[in-house]
Order: structure tokens, then C-alpha cells, then sequence
């Protein structure tokens, strides 16, 4: 049988089965399913070998008809990772996904642009449209947040990535959200916190998701979802999915070697290989780099190379604090 990874814990992999043929009954049965012995052929090695959004081949065991084997993963068109540093893993967060929801919030928890940086950067090392998903503007005094907020995410949709603004509690921009995403598969990025939670309890009323609250001596969330979860949304329109995970305090861009940061970064990337010293160039202090003088004539907004020269700095091992 073919079927669709729900959720991945350990060595269990939920599937949803395609089911063709046997009836609605049977289409929504979940299966948990194993790997025969430990590896799984045509996986790269990753911290698990597979994640939501994975689609399989497995054999149903007939005594137990909800349990069974994968025995092969079909071919991916995309995978989201982050790189586990705790773990010193590449950790698989959400596989053939149409968009990426990188959520943010103006206030409780602070507004963290340079965490959405690197979140944009993973998205757009996999090829996935990202987009920007505001949060909580129920706090915002006028609907509005603080200049400097409001200016970053202002230059985020200036350089192409879209930006809703929206409240899961008072429903503010929800309707715009869900007709965004309406029909894809997305995958829901953020810090502990934000309210990715209580967003798709918006999107989706019906699941009763659980809603944590934040810690009220760090002003940060506390983990409500343990990994990712793949949920159908047929509310919103046929084939819309949306895949919920962890909360991260931190996000560690994965398998972008810092000489390659510069294609990603998408105002950045016109400009590779055309400063003086080419692509040695470090765009630090460098006569004739492009790169710096983008960010003098307001082409690269100045937020944006201060995340460039951090994520440089930890990817080519001399660290940062963020």
C-alpha cells in the first residue's frame, strides 16, 4: 500500500494510507508502522529517517491490521531541515511541502527578526515559497507594531516574501491566511510561543490543539507540540495540509556551507561573484564589494547583513551570540 507520514516518533512512523479501492472507512485508518531492521534504503542519514509529509510504500500486517512495515519511501521533491546542534544532526522537520509559514510575533515573545532570517534562508536553500505570518497584532497599540518591527517586515515583503498580519485571537486576518494557503501543503516554522498553536485552532476550530503560555520570567513559550504533525485541512479546500512543529528557541541553518549563504539570501544573491575580490571577498571591509554597497544605498537593509554576518560567522565555525 501507498500512504502519507502523519507523525514520526522514535522508531514508530504513523501513515495514513492512500487506501484506493476500499472505502472511506479504511481510507481514514493510521497505521503505525516500523522499519524493517534500521535502516531504510534511500534515506540520507538524518536524525530520524523519516518525517510528516514523507510518502511510502508498506505492507499492512494481516493479524493487526493497524500495524505495519515501510518498506520503501517514494521520492522526495523537497525536504525542511534545521541542523540539531545539541545532536550534532541534520533534524527533518516536514518533506514535500508547497509553502513555508515562518511565524513571528511584534511582542510576547519579542520580535526576533534574525531567527526568521536564517528560518528564510533554510526555505529557500529547499526551493519552498516562504511567507511571513505576523502573530498576536491584537497587541499592537493602533494594529500596528513598533517602527523598527514594522520596517523589517516591510523590507521581508519588498524583497519578496509575503506578509500577513493576523490575530488567532480576534480572528484579524485569518480569512486572508487560510485563502493563502488554501489547497498546498504548508509547514508551520516558529519560535516557542508565537501562537502556531493557537493558529491552526483558528484555521481549524475542530482540532482543540493544546495552547501553551509563556514563560512569564523570560517572556518565551513553553514546547506544546512535540514533533511534527502532518493535519489535514479540507475546510480550507481540497488537498490543504498544513504540518505543526516543535517550537525552537534557536534555528541552526543545515547543510549551507557559509561560502554559499550569499545565493540564498535573495537580495544578497544578484551580487555573488561581482565584488572586486570576487568570491573572496568576506563583505566586511573590502574596497569595491557590491555587497556593502547595497547595504549604503538601502538595496540591502542593514538588519539583513548584520543576520548575513551572523549566520556567516556560526556556519564558518567562529560563532556568534544571538
Amino acid at each position: 500500500m501507498k500512504g502519507l507520514v502523519i507523525s514520526a516518533s522514535r522508531s514508530i512512523f504513523t501513515v495514513k494510507p492512500d487506501a484506493p479501492g476500499l472505502g472511506g472507512e479504511a481510507a481514514r485508518t493510521q497505521v503505525a508502522c516500523c522499519i524493517p531492521g534500521k535502516f531504510l534504503k534511500g534515506v540520507a542519514a538524518y536524525g530520524k529517517p523519516l518525517v510528516s509529509g514523507d510518502r511510502v510504500d508498506f505492507d499492512v500486517d494481516p493479524r493487526h491490521p493497524q500495524r505495519g512495515l515501510i518498506r520503501e519511501v517514494e521520492g522526495r521533491k523537497n525536504l525542511f531541515t534545521r541542523f540539531n546542534r545539541q545532536g550534532q544532526f541534520s533534524q527533518l522537520l516536514a518533506a514535500n511541502v508547497d509553502l513555508a509559514l515562518c511565524v513571528t510575533t511584534p511582542v510576547s515573545p519579542p520580535f526576533r527578526p534574525r531567527f526568521l532570517d536564517r528560518v528564510l534562508l533554510q526555505a529557500d536553500k529547499a526551493g519552498i515559497p516562504a511567507v511571513i505570518v505576523c502573530n498576536k497584532q491584537d497587541l499592537c497599540e493602533g494594529g500596528r507594531a513598533d517602527p523598527d518591527t514594522e520596517e523589517r517586515l516591510e523590507d521581508w515583503n519588498r524583497i519578496g516574501y509575503p506578509v500577513f498580519r493576523v490575530s488567532a485571537r480576534t480572528g484579524e486576518g485569518m480569512d486572508e491566511l487560510g485563502r493563502g494557503i488554501a489547497h498546498r501543503f504548508s509547514v508551520l516554522l516558529g519560535q516557542s510561543g508565537v501562537g502556531k498553536s493557537s493558529l491552526i485552532n483558528a484555521l481549524v476550530p475542530d482540532l482543540y490543539l493544546r495552547v501553551g503560555s509563556l514563560n512569564d520570567k523570560y517572556d518565551r513559550g513553553n514546547h506544546t507540540t512535540a514533533m511534527s504533525v502532518f493535519l489535514d485541512v479540507p475546510s480550507l479546500g481540497e488537498g490543504t495540509g498544513i504540518i505543526d512543529t516543535p517550537g525552537m528557541r534557536r534555528f541552526v541553518p543545515d547543510r549551507i556551507p557559509a561560502e554559499e549563504i550569499l545565493c540564498y539570501m535573495r537580495e544578497f544573491a544578484p551580487l555573488a561573484g561581482k565584488c572586486t575580490y570576487g568570491l573572496s571577498c568576506t563583505h566586511r571591509t573590502e574596497p569595491g564589494c557590491k555587497v556593502l554597497e547595497a547595504v549604503n544605498s538601502g538595496v540591502i537593509h542593514e538588519d539583513r547583513y548584520e543576520s548575513f554576518l551572523r549566520i556567516y560567522g556560526e556556519l564558518a565555525g567562529s560563532g556568534y551570540d544571538d
